[in-house]
């Protein structure tokens, strides 16, 4: 179990970004879109390393509900449909604290696989 947990989540007014204060102050501000496209479900992730699924199309994707799952993490719904992602305090720290490099990692494997952020 992590060393570290949420005081507080907040998702924004517009839906579009996920506030998440842990007991050590640190505060993360995670964009929908990043969580959408960094899910750790299986439909994104896949059963291995070969079998990771790049998302496009989620730039204007916002979250439409955030439900604990015990103690140890929340599973967020997208108003896309998505909602197979639990993600765990210790995910939700990382990407708030490596998330922006994570993201940049996606951009790239958009633009070499001809993708976009936008829907089409």
């Amino acid at each position: 179990m992590s060393d570290f947990w949420p005081s507080e989540l907040k998702v924004s007014k517009d839906r579009r970004v996920l506030f998440v204060t842990f007991n050590d102050g640190l505060v993360a501000t995670l964009p929908a879109e990043m969580l959408r496209v960094l899910s750790p479900s299986a439909e994104v992730q896949g059963h291995g390393p070969d079998q990771k699924v790049t998302v496009p199309g989620k730039r204007e994707v916002a979250i439409s509900a955030v439900a604990p799952t015990g103690n140890y993490a929340v599973r967020i719904a997208f108003d896309d449909g998505h909602d197979s992602g639990i993600f765990t305090w210790s995910y939700l720290r990382e990407l708030g604290q490596t998330g922006e490099a994570k993201f940049a990692d996606y951009e790239r494997e958009l633009a070499q696989k001809g993708l976009s952020r936008d829907r089409h």
